[in-house]
């Protein structure tokens, strides 16, 4: 079943220069797709379409559908309701995107409080049940907590639990990961993944990380100065880019067996 469809995608600021220029892909039920490039590159401004969110002061063309609807004909209400229900999105840094002077419980019972019907006590099952599904165990404290008083980690973890708490058949992410540290990095990528096997939504990740995309990926589009250059199971991409832009991306990508450790070790 096609989920999402990107049909010749472009956005533009100025009216000469397009920050998405004619994008075009799609996936099915249960794919992982992640869009690597540079900054820049347009992969949030298209995620961003996705949700209905084009920047104040955009010009767009082309069409985005979501589950056979498009994104664009859909009303403010039916977007809001969209949005949660049937799309989580995970942003780059969390605690950026929660208010710093609520408690986190507070913040979460006001995403639910629109999307159901049920009492508190429904609500704070959900809650406590999304946090443990992200390893937050102490779920009374962390949603007692305010923002501050978590980690980073911790933050970043809130946010997801909140995207998944209500099941959504689609997850974005733009640059989950890239806020924090490598070792909490691979946590959370592993954590998206467990959520995938448990819940079974999609997952459309954006990120300048190649071995992000590598390990995550069952398709791999590569954006450059707002084009699709190169779209492909991750296989392929990784193993025959097509492009050079690709070969670079792929060259950026430091192992453990990378011949630069190897002399920064021997000095």
């Amino acid at each position: 079943m096609e989920i999402l469809k990107v049909d010749n995608y472009s956005v533009t600021y100025d009216g000469e220069h397009n920050a998405a220029d004619h994008v075009s892909f799609s996936m099915q039920e249960g794919d992982i797709v992640c869009i690597v490039g540079e900054s820049g590159s347009g992969k949030s401004t298209v995620l961003h379409g996705i949700l209905g969110l084009p920047s104040p002061g955009a010009v767009t063309k082309g069409k985005i559908f979501l589950f056979g609807k498009d994104v664009f004909s859909m009303s403010r209400a039916e977007l809001l309701q969209m949005r949660g229900e049937q799309v989580g999105m995970i942003f780059q840094d969390t605690g950026r995107y929660l208010n710093p002077i609520s408690r986190i419980g507070n913040q979460f019972d006001m995403f639910l409080s629109y999307h159901m019907s049920g009492g508190k006590a429904a609500m704070r099952a959900l809650e406590e049940d999304a946090l443990g599904k992200v390893h937050l165990p102490d779920a009374e404290r962390v949603l007692s907590s305010y923002p501050f008083e978590l980690s980073g980690g911790m933050r970043q973890r809130v946010g997801i639990a909140m995207a998944m708490s209500l099941k959504p058949k689609l997850l974005l992410g733009d640059e989950p990961t890239s806020a924090l540290d490598v070792t909490v990095q691979a946590q959370v990528v592993r954590q998206m993944m467990d959520l995938r096997d448990q819940y079974g939504p999609s997952l459309l990740i954006v990120t300048h990380n190649m071995g992000v995309a590598a390990y995550m990926s069952d398709y791999i589009g590569v954006m450059q100065q707002g084009r699709l250059v190169e779209w492909g199971r991750a296989e392929d991409v990784i193993g025959h880019p097509q492009t050079e832009y690709t070969r670079k991306l792929l060259q950026s990508v430091i192992g453990i067996e990378d011949e630069r450790i190897k002399e920064r070790a021997a000095v």
